[in-house]
């Protein structure tokens, strides 16, 4: 195998963990879903943008094997995993509680924060350190980095993984917001609520894991 094609081997089958990654709809994918219909499609495409950086950043730790960093996210595993089972519980609060007709009249008459939407996003998905070790198990099956390549060759399939991540949340945004224009506020009421109500439950579910994890 001469070196162009490994590296375009390297670069899809890090295409592949990206969306491996990012397709199961967990509380982010609910958030994007429903900032994609309350906000736009740019604010749902950043808060997507920025779940793919973290992974990507978690890609990195789990491919160079920063062992330091895992041992520091492994010793302060349980603490992390309830301020972000507590964050998304507030998050889910805060979507329940939104009356989507004020937000619409909101979002009219000054521009989205874009930038909040992005680093909250970056910052909730990095609440979740077992991605790491996800991403550890993805790169061993798949066999994409190795100590014997060069850093240069490994960031390749970081790069695939970012790719990957945002193809997702690219389409996810973009059929969303095709279907946003046929929702009536009496829905996009509705939709929040139960988006709200989804994003509670996880949060819930998460800090009980974490809680049965600790009695047990």
């Amino acid at each position: 195998m001469n070196e162009s094609t490994m590296l375009l081997t390297l670069l899809i089958k890090g295409i592949i963990i990206g969306l491996a990654a990012s397709i199961p709809l967990g509380p982010i994918g609910v958030i994007c879903v429903q900032r994609t219909i309350n906000k736009g499609k740019i604010s749902g495409f950043l808060s997507g943008l920025g779940a793919a950086t973290a992974d990507t950043i978690f890609a990195a730790i789990a491919g160079f094997s920063l062992s330091f960093i895992i041992s520091f996210l492994e010793e302060r595993q349980t603490i992390i995993e309830i301020i972000g089972g507590i964050v998304v519980v507030f998050l889910g609060l805060r979507i329940f509680q939104t009356n989507p007709i004020s937000q619409l009249k909101r979002h009219k008459r000054q521009k989205n924060n874009l930038l909040e939407d992005f680093m909250s996003v970056l910052l909730l998905t990095g609440t979740n350190p077992l991605a790491v070790f996800f991403f550890i198990a993805l790169f061993a099956t798949a066999g994409v980095i190795s100590h014997e390549q060069s850093i240069w060759v490994n960031l390749i399939a970081l790069v695939g993984v970012f790719l990957g991540a945002t193809l997702w949340w690219y389409v996810l945004t973009t059929t969303v917001n095709y279907f946003r224009r046929h929702f009536r506020l009496k829905q996009l009421w509705w939709i929040n609520k139960i988006s709200g109500a989804i994003i509670f439950i996880l949060g819930v579910l998460a800090i009980v894991n974490v809680i049965q994890r600790l009695l047990f």
